[in-house]
């Protein structure tokens, strides 16, 4: 069918280049596959299932760790408020913040109009904001294997190519821990360690991301399997346990022999206790693209311990 008079005539007053490119926007606006936008599918670790018509361009995170994972796969732009632990890379300390990851502020990230929301399972705000219609991703990353899942959920979601994405980024993780590892000296290896992650003691056990990043250096986790991946233990737990190096996160920087007989650990009596500061303890802590470099610590700890 040919074109009407007045169709024909405003497509010569376009001139035959931006006729093309009106064409061309045309069928990609029109033609599914042209070029548009693809839906895309992901599964959360709810087990909820999620649809979105196009990859977010507007995402709040509630989790630190997923912040600087959103970064690490390039997609820092997206972000357009974060919780108020989320400091790393330093462009997100310029963005909104919307409260903690447990006591987020509903009204705040409305305010944001985000197309999704990134957060903790454990975070109980989720069906309150889906309620306001605002879609929510909620990851969990214990373990090592939990980091790389959640990578490559991450990549999906933000339309990032495995390979740009999180291939890349867990292969420098893996790359560096193995790197970390073999700059042990002899005398480093099978020690017995016991991390702190926070006051309680609430221990990193041989089953979390922290726990399998000592185990891949040669370390011994004096807190077993059995005990879940960061259990709070009883400080008597320690002390019977005799660690040969103490590992803590000190956020607080409070006096590391603060429970009851530790002041008789071997390990505190020989020095061998690393206290991390807050800056160290964000990196050794936190599940993501950053333990590659939480990796290195740690080696460096005991390098130092045992030199």
């Amino acid at each position: 069918m040919r074109p009407s008079l007045p169709f024909a005539l405003f497509f010569l007053w376009l001139g035959p280049q931006r006729a093309a490119a009106l064409v061309a926007a045309l069928l990609l606006g029109l033609a599914p596959g042209l070029g548009a936008a693809q839906a895309l599918t992901i599964t959360d670790d709810r087990g909820r299932v999620l649809q979105f018509a196009q990859p977010p361009q507007r995402v709040v995170s509630l989790l630190p760790s997923l912040t600087e994972s959103v970064c690490e796969l390039q997609r820092c732009e997206r972000l357009v408020g974060v919780d108020r632990y989320s400091n790393w890379p330093a462009p997100v300390q310029r963005l909104p913040q919307v409260g903690g990851g447990l006591d987020p502020n509903i009204e705040a990230i409305a305010a944001l109009r985000p197309d999704v929301v990134l957060m903790s399972v454990s975070t109980r705000v989720s069906d309150r904001l889906e309620a306001l219609g605002i879609p929510v991703v909620a990851l969990e990353h214990k373990t090592h294997s939990d980091v790389r899942r959640v990578l490559g959920v991450l990549g999906v979601l933000l339309a990032v190519p495995p390979e740009q994405g999180a291939q890349r980024v867990w292969r420098v993780i893996d790359a560096a821990v193995q790197a970390a590892a073999q700059s042990l000296p002899p005398r480093a290896r099978e020690v017995r360690v016991f991390f702190e992650v926070s006051r309680g003691p609430y221990a990193a056990g041989a089953e979390s991301f922290i726990g399998e990043t000592l185990a891949r250096l040669g370390a011994r986790n004096v807190v077993p399997p059995e005990l879940g991946p960061f259990p709070r233990l009883n400080p008597e737990f320690v002390l019977r346990a005799q660690p040969d190096v103490l590992m803590v996160a000190n956020r607080s920087m409070q006096a590391v022999a603060r429970y009851p007989g530790w002041n008789h650990l071997t390990a505190v009596k020989t020095g061998r206790v690393c206290e991390f500061g807050p800056d160290h303890a964000d990196v050794l802590v936190r599940p993501g693209p950053r333990m590659a470099e939480a990796a290195r610590i740690m080696a460096q700890c005991l390098s130092l311990q045992y030199e």
